[in-house]
């Protein structure tokens, strides 16, 4: 009977398996990224951005969240950054990377490409257009990094996207 057991239990596990490093990893970062982009949030509503010691020159968090570039399309960049995170903690999630549903982990991984795109529109917003640098919004940055990083090194081998395959 419990051979019948581990049979069952084989069959239900996913496909698109990676090492516990990996799932604990990107999982921590999307909390951590959550975490920051909850604040940023927060801050956004207030009428001044109490979290930052630096209020003039380059490193400025006010200038940055208050700038015409924290909208897109009348959406505060703030809550584009949340929901992305909310997102990113649900596909990071343990339960997330053993689901057996392909899509999930294409997701995980475009989405992943498109956040560091989308950071890589906000550094340059920053140093180009605003002139100042927010401290909160560069750790989000640096953790959609790092979560790109990661993924970049399990995800296309846990999809079969790798060049070399095994004949």
């Amino acid at each position: 009977m419990s051979a019948d057991l581990d049979v069952a239990s084989r069959d239900l596990a996913s496909p698109y398996r990676v090492a516990s490093w990996a799932v604990v990893t990107t999982f921590i970062l999307s909390l951590i990224g959550l975490g920051l982009s909850a604040y940023l949030t927060y801050e956004h509503f207030q009428p001044t951005f109490q979290g930052c010691a630096f209020a003039t020159g380059v490193i400025n968090c006010q200038k940055v969240t208050t700038s015409g570039e924290s909208h897109i399309l009348g959406i505060p960049v703030a809550i584009l950054g949340l929901a992305n995170y909310v997102v990113m903690v649900a596909l990071n999630s343990p339960w997330a990377w053993r689901a057996r549903a392909r899509w999930i982990h294409v997701a995980r991984f475009v989405l992943a490409i498109a956040s560091m795109c989308f950071v890589l529109w906000l550094i340059y917003a920053e140093v180009e257009i605003i002139g100042a640098i927010c401290l909160y919004c560069t750790g989000v940055h640096v953790v959609t990094f790092a979560l790109l990083i990661v993924l970049t090194i399990v995800c296309p081998t846990q999809l079969g996207w790798s060049r070399s395959r095994a004949s």
